[in-house]
């Protein structure tokens, strides 16, 4: 498994969210489509915009807290039929849990809960490797989502 954190949420040429995943050195990047009240709520995350009520994956965070159950870590374990799919991985009283959640979501809860992405080796290698400095690849990875679409990928775009 590849320890990843959330960089940014884009938007691709055609106004389709992207959440921006990179390895903890910064020389691998997950570029992964999700909704948009998903990139919203990952986004407002980011910048520490909270919301005057709770949203979703706040609400979900306050459950889990209230029932002493704490989020271990989020996987995304696998892509099948060009999706992706991500594990939030629980604890309480001892006893591990683990629940199958899109990737946006499991993301959205991991940043609440300051709990640590990884992606599994055989998503990892959907990943793009960086050759540059992150911020001169994120110019150029800006440039690229305002040229690109999902169905130019032969493989995964949700």
């Amino acid at each position: 498994m590849v320890h990843m954190k959330v960089r940014g949420v884009a938007l691709d040429q055609q106004m389709n969210p992207v959440v921006l995943l990179v390895d903890q050195t910064e020389t691998l990047a997950l570029p992964i489509w999700i909704g948009q009240a998903e990139a919203t709520a990952i986004a407002m995350e980011l910048q520490g915009v909270k919301a005057p009520r709770p949203m979703t994956h706040d609400l979900l965070r306050s459950v889990l807290q209230t029932l002493a159950i704490s989020v271990t870590r989020i996987v995304v374990t696998e892509v099948k039929d060009s999706t992706y799919f991500a594990e939030i991985h629980l604890a309480g009283n001892g006893t591990p849990l683990i629940i199958d959640s899109r990737p946006s979501d499991a993301i959205a809860l991991a940043l609440r809960s300051e709990a640590p992405i990884f992606v599994a080796d055989n998503v990892a290698e959907q990943a793009i490797a960086l050759k540059k400095p992150l911020d001169e690849e994120m110019e150029e990875f800006r440039k690229f989502l305002e040229s690109v679409k999902p169905s130019d990928f032969k493989g995964p775009v949700h």
